[in-house]
């Protein structure tokens, strides 16, 4: 089932599969990681996150964070746990993110990818995103798809 988050219920999960999905794609010296670590609870409270659960109370196995600013959404963050991935939970999470924010006027989705991430650069593309550019200063492509 797909809900919104539950932060005592979700959170301790979500930062794991941050640690364990997204720190090892990110080129990221490690004290910036720290710094981006202590801003996450932060950050969730700022958009809105998605979460897969086998039940309404239980842990989640994969998750979407997202914004929206104006008519554009954009992609923060998602994440599938190892042993829950090619199960279609990433591409169910990003329609919903999607459609989600169609219904608060976005027109347009932007997410950034790490360099090396080929996996989450297919997924994207896969699902209708075009880069747009590669940020060398960041190391990670921009892309965009029109919702």
């Amino acid at each position: 089932m797909i809900r919104q988050r539950k932060s005592k219920l979700d959170d301790a999960t979500i930062m794991r599969l941050i640690d364990s999905q997204l720190v090892p794609l990110s080129h990221m010296s490690e004290i910036e990681i720290n710094k981006i670590r202590k801003e996450i609870p932060l950050r969730m409270n700022r958009g809105m996150t998605f979460v897969v659960s086998p039940e309404p109370d239980k842990e989640a196995v994969a998750f979407i964070h997202f914004l929206m600013h104006g008519e554009l959404l954009y992609v923060d963050m998602m994440a599938v746990t190892t042993k829950e991935q090619r199960k279609r939970y990433g591409q169910t999470l990003l329609h919903q993110a999607e459609n989600f924010a169609v219904t608060r006027g976005c027109k347009r989705s932007k997410v950034m990818v790490d360099e090396g991430n080929t996996k989450g650069l297919q997924f994207y593309q896969k699902n209708g995103y075009i880069i747009i550019r590669y940020i060398m200063l960041s190391r990670c492509y921009e892309l965009e798809k029109r919702l």
